[in-house]
């Protein structure tokens, strides 16, 4: 079987070629994907804590660490102590952060428009049931409780 004959091929190409069509969008306003869906994800009015962040996006908190800290001295985001537990902190949006994040949400909705104005909402609604059941797939084969690495680095 060829790659391009495989399911996961197709997926991670068309994620790649989003992900390149982000960043060049990103790029003009010094930002990048992965600070774009950080700031997508923090909660205006409430903040978000930091805890939370990493698994919105899928990852590991360790792997955001760096970003947020990036962010903050960028001055896209500040932390607040909480309250009841020092040990954690709420993530808020500076003024900066949210134009950024203003930035962001258009790209992404811009690109939504184009894709739901020239595909037929048939069409549409296939794909969300198949990739709903791509994702059922994916929860059946992964292995439970076994630690899955995020980077080259962690690999055993």
């Amino acid at each position: 079987m060829k790659r391009e004959e495989t399911i996961d091929y197709h997926i991670k190409a068309t994620w790649h070629a989003i992900a390149r069509m982000y960043n060049a969008e990103a790029n003009q306003f010094n930002l990048t994907v992965s600070v774009g869906y950080i700031l997508l994800n923090i909660d205006i009015d409430a903040g978000t804590p930091a805890t939370k962040i990493a698994p919105l996006l899928g990852l590991e908190a360790r792997s955001i660490t760096r970003t947020l800290k990036n962010m903050e001295e960028v001055g896209f985001i500040y932390k607040v102590q909480d309250e009841k537990d020092r040990r954690f902190f709420r993530i808020f949006l500076t003024e900066k952060g949210k134009q950024a994040r203003e930035h962001a949400r258009q790209t992404v909705l811009k690109f939504n428009e184009a894709v739901v104005a020239t595909i037929p909402q048939k069409k549409i609604d296939v794909f969300y049931d198949v990739i709903t059941q791509v994702n059922q797939i994916i929860d059946r084969l992964t292995p439970k409780n076994v630690p899955v690495p995020e980077t080259v680095e962690d690999l055993p």
